[in-house]
């Protein structure tokens, strides 16, 4: 068997034990790259290996610390590393101590074609078009334009998060207008918190699949998707169709509870796709603490596809 082979077993057990919100990447220099969310909520670190399995034993690497205070303080969430224009970046979530809950996005950067190596300069935060809660934003290129979405409260503070999108002027500005995609509507998207968080792409057969998370973090959090035509204007929020129902949720059978966070990667010779998402391997948790448990755990699946295409990551009764 290859070594880079996610098989039916592995994908009922964890891979990465007290790592929520993963994200993991298959760069050009063969390796895959990962990082994820640390139940201390104080650092970034990375990890890499030569196989998605092989991550689980990566020896994890320190590249960036909290401040003592003011901005980038407190709550440090969801980092996200993507290689753009010869050089690493990482986007963040942060708070600050005086404030955990006063969320912006952050950027780092590393000109060094090793993100093991040479220095992660800040970059200071990723502005919108108005100040407020932001957090788990992801960055993709389409047609030779590149695009940032994520979660942030509207100015109206009627949710605690919807999903925009804007396109990029760098790596590390924005171009604005910016545009909302989604905001909590459906039952499934509001169970405790009113949230649309966490967005992901995968593109594949003409189009553009945007996935993404909602609910409270307990057993509830689950994951929606948005589809466009890769043909689109993904700017106009007409281009994107919003599923009904999640597309993934908690599985008892299989004790997997409160997916969600993902992000995608492939296997080696692109064959395959896979989701890396995390969730926690029992349902009961106090849902004024559920951010604090630190069992949310990563976990990796293959994905299939349905006879139109779209990607499948669980069937109903909840088997993949």
């Amino acid at each position: 068997m290859n070594i880079t082979d996610i098989t039916e077993q592995d994908e009922g057990k964890p891979l990465i034990l007290q790592r929520a919100d993963p994200f993991a990447m298959l760069h050009s220099d063969g390796y895959y790259y990962y990082t994820a969310s640390v139940p201390e909520y104080d650092r970034i670190e990375l990890r890499r290996a030569w196989s998605l399995k092989g991550l689980a034993e990566a020896q994890p690497l320190t590249v960036w610390r909290k401040h003592a205070s003011g901005p980038m303080s407190w709550h440090i969430w969801a980092p996200e590393l993507h290689f753009i224009e010869g050089k690493f970046y990482i986007y963040f979530a942060a708070g600050r101590a005086e404030d955990p809950w006063w969320i912006r996005t952050y950027v780092l950067e590393n000109s060094s074609p090793d993100p093991f190596c040479g220095n992660w300069e800040e970059k200071g935060p990723l502005v919108p078009e108005w100040d407020s809660f932001m957090l788990d934003t992801t960055v993709f290129e389409h047609k030779g334009t590149r695009y940032a979405v994520w979660a942030q409260k509207r100015r109206e503070r009627t949710e605690n998060s919807a999903l925009y999108i804007a396109r990029m002027k760098s790596p590390i500005e924005l171009e604005l207008p910016q545009v909302m995609l989604t905001a909590p509507e459906y039952d499934w998207e509001c169970r405790g918190f009113r949230v649309n968080e966490g967005p992901a792409v995968l593109k594949r057969g003409g189009r553009i699949f945007l996935t993404y998370s909602a609910s409270a973090t307990d057993a509830s959090y689950c994951m929606g998707m948005l589809v466009a035509d890769e043909g689109a204007d993904l700017l106009d929020a007409a281009s994107w169709t919003k599923l009904p129902e999640p597309v993934m949720t908690s599985d008892p059978a299989r004790g997997i509870y409160g997916p969600g966070h993902n992000s995608f990667t492939t296997s080696r010779d692109g064959k395959e796709d896979y989701l890396v998402y995390h969730a926690r391997p029992y349902a009961d948790v106090d849902l004024d603490f559920a951010l604090y448990d630190p069992n949310r755990h990563t976990w990796v699946r293959r994905i299939r596809y349905d006879g139109r295409g779209y990607p499948v990551f669980q069937t109903k009764g909840g088997k993949a």
